[in-house]
């Protein structure tokens, strides 16, 4: 019985991998969408929280939530950003203010965040604004509320510390006086040092921001590269992560530097 007992064992482990045990569940990033948000909120005031989704966890083909409206499964990079904040209401804020912000396409310019290559904060993006059309060059000023109520696409331009200029459509999904939903993708290929990393609508997000209570909002950022992009520009995973809070903090008006960094 006792040389019997190691060979027993050997047999249970491939068993218990085969049949799950009941109630587990891997966790995969779901967006508010009538369902509690993953990764769930933090704490009001607290800083923003990303998490980078590793495909070994979620698979390549990984299926997006529905309410993202990406149809293309699997990605290479996938980062997820929730965070709690603190924003006015009445005339000069609420959603009215919110949408000025993200129709605000030139106060992108200058936007900061933490090199981990270089170990210091360097600038993101160096110029940005709204195009009258998918055409590079047609500037414009900045879309108004009205505008970004319509939900048809909208296009700005912009030029970042990695891919140069690109265009990309905007488009807001929803706005109402307690939520607003609007989803960003590039429109041609982009480039680093003249190769190609992006193929069209392969660096995609979408943002949710719903009301808490009259001065509280929650913000769901969730930002892919897709299976095409080049791993010339997707291989820094905590450049991602601080790429994701700079946006996030610049949309809520907090300053982009301020630290601590999300990742170093």
């Amino acid at each position: 019985m006792i040389g019997v007992r190691p060979v027993r064992r050997r047999f249970l482990l491939p068993l218990v991998l085969l049949f799950p045990v009941p109630g587990f569940s891997q966790a995969v990033p779901q967006p508010p969408c009538g369902t509690a948000p993953v990764p769930s909120w933090p704490v009001l005031d607290a800083p923003a929280v990303s998490k980078l989704w590793s495909r070994a966890d979620l698979g390549r083909d990984w299926k997006p939530p529905a309410c993202t409206g990406w149809s293309a499964p699997g990605f290479t990079t996938l980062v997820t950003t929730v965070a709690r904040f603190r924003y006015p209401s009445g005339p000069a804020g609420g959603t009215e203010g919110l949408l000025r912000h993200i129709g605000a396409i030139s106060d992108l310019s200058g936007l900061r965040y933490w090199s981990t290559t270089h170990q210091k904060w360097e600038t993101l993006i160096t110029d940005a604004y709204a195009l009258a059309g998918p055409q590079s060059g047609q500037r414009r000023g900045g879309f108004t509320p009205d505008e970004l109520r319509t939900a048809t696409p909208l296009y700005f331009e912009q030029i970042d510390n990695l891919t140069g200029k690109g265009v990309y459509r905007m488009r807001v999904a929803e706005a109402s006086a307690d939520r607003i939903v609007f989803e960003v993708e590039n429109v041609a290929t982009m480039r680093y040092l003249f190769l190609p990393v992006f193929p069209p609508a392969e660096m995609q997000s979408v943002y949710f921001l719903d009301r808490e209570s009259e001065n509280v909002w929650c913000f769901y950022g969730i930002l892919r590269t897709g299976l095409h992009a080049s791993s010339l520009v997707t291989a820094n995973n905590e450049s991602a992560i601080n790429r994701a809070v700079a946006f996030y903090r610049s949309l809520v008006g907090i300053p982009a530097d301020r630290e601590p960094p999300a990742a170093r």
